[in-house]
């Protein structure tokens, strides 16, 4: 890949896009993984004075807020740090003071929540200032689903949608992302100690195999093609209940 050329065409993509939209800038989440580290860079090359990073701690683990922060500060990345634990916990205390679920599920049903809790604080902010959402999505993640419905997937811009997790690594490397953002375990943040991998049940190196071609032991073909299907309504707008027009006389 001409990393270089990459990146560049995103720039102007991006670019293009607030344009479009007749907007004014970008507002995008900065959780401390690689994928938000790519997209900020992009952002900050496209909308030099008119970016905005957000940290949106929620309930998270510490070192991703300082490796969010450190990026920033690093790249002269604009950014404001919004703690949403209060607010998390306040919810989460209404909801499930009539319907809880323990186990996987419980933990599940509460990550959401934090997700779509941080869609709504980047739509705030974008609103706020005439910008756009930016989304820091990949690829990879997209073709199985991996993503909050109305949470991280609730976006205007998929910068990196046609990045495999492997290609955002290049572009990482490229721009010169620290090692410390570069070396940790894909992670969502969800729970302490959750990562990408373990909840996927196989790797980004098998996933982005099989969707360039590759070989990939039958078991992972199964579960990746079971993702797939499962999520294609992620992929797509709700759909409308057309009203056959023999209904209408």
């Amino acid at each position: 890949m001409n990393a270089q050329a990459v990146v560049d065409y995103l720039v102007e993509w991006t670019r293009d896009g607030v344009q479009k939209a007749g907007a004014k800038g970008v507002v995008f989440g900065l959780s401390g993984g690689v994928d938000s580290a790519v997209t900020a860079l992009i952002a900050q090359k496209a909308f030099p004075d008119a970016h905005m990073a957000l940290v949106l701690p929620c309930a998270s683990e510490l070192n991703d807020r300082i490796d969010a922060e450190s990026l920033a500060n690093e790249f002269g990345i604009m950014y404001r740090v919004v703690v949403l634990d209060n607010v998390y916990n306040m919810f989460m205390t209404l909801a499930e003071s009539y319907l809880k679920f323990d186990g996987h599920k419980g933990k599940v049903l509460r990550a959401n929540i934090k997700s779509r809790l941080r869609m709504t604080t980047l739509y705030y902010s974008a609103q706020a200032r005439d910008y756009l959402v930016l989304g820091t999505s990949n690829k990879s993640e997209i073709n199985v689903g991996y993503a909050t419905k109305y949470g991280d997937s609730g976006v205007d811009l998929q910068v990196l949608g046609d990045l495999l997790k492997c290609e955002v690594y290049e572009l990482a490397r490229f721009l010169k992302v620290s090692d410390a953002i570069l070396n940790k375990p894909p992670s969502g943040g969800l729970w302490a100690g959750q990562t990408d991998e373990a909840e996927l049940g196989f790797t980004y190196r098998e996933l982005d195999r099989y969707l360039t071609g590759g070989t990939v032991e039958p078991a992972v073909a199964s579960k990746i093609e079971s993702l797939s299907g499962k999520s294609e309504h992620k992929r797509q707008m709700p759909p409308i209940a057309f009203i056959p027009p023999d209904l209408r006389l």
